[in-house]
């Protein structure tokens, strides 16, 4: 199982990166950094300056159909950064496209506004983010961690770090489903 994790060279929250990869390794999965340009990203701990991870691949390289799942991580400034990168935009709607699981955490529906993909999907987010989903025609919700199965795949959303355990969970388990779906029909 390959999952692309999706962020700009600046910006992520680091737990919100760190812990979902822990998470895609823990059931046998293999994670792949992509950015939109080559080198490291810039992860943060809210606003101080944290670690530095090795990109794999640069957006636009690699296609949706590469990967089994997708994971957008928070952080105020990576999803701003990257809903202001078309390739980076049109990577995320592929995924919506072929029918892949999407995970996104805090701040990272900023870049599912961008792409289009809400209309009449039911998703959580950072608080702040409320308004912008409607307005994409989404329906925003106060949970922990909210999957849709609206549409032509599995999204799933989560509001901030403290909820990483059961956005964690939730993610791993669609993807797995995911997977094994994906296999039998093969």
């Amino acid at each position: 199982m390959n999952i692309a994790f999706l962020m700009a060279p600046e910006g992520v929250e680091q737990a919100e990166l760190t812990e979902p990869w822990q998470a895609v390794a823990g059931i046998g999965g293999t994670p792949l950094l992509l950015s939109t340009k080559p080198g490291r990203i810039q992860a943060f701990h809210h606003l101080d300056k944290a670690d530095s991870f090795p990109v794999d691949l640069v957006v636009p390289g690699g296609s949706a159909l590469d990967f089994d799942g997708l994971i957008l991580p928070g952080g105020v400034a990576n999803p701003d950064a990257l809903r202001m990168d078309e390739g980076a935009v049109a990577f995320v709607r592929a995924f919506f496209e072929e029918g892949k699981p999407v995970a996104a955490i805090c701040h990272a529906p900023w870049i599912l506004v961008e792409a289009d993909v809400l209309r009449g999907r039911a998703l959580t987010s950072w608080p702040s983010l409320r308004t912008d989903i409607r307005n994409a025609g989404g329906i925003w919700v106060d949970e922990a961690v909210k999957v849709c199965r609206e549409g032509p795949n599995a999204l799933i959303t989560s509001r901030k770090p403290d909820d990483l355990e059961a956005f964690c969970s939730a993610f791993t388990a669609e993807f797995t489903k995911a997977v094994a779906g994906a296999g039998a029909g093969r």
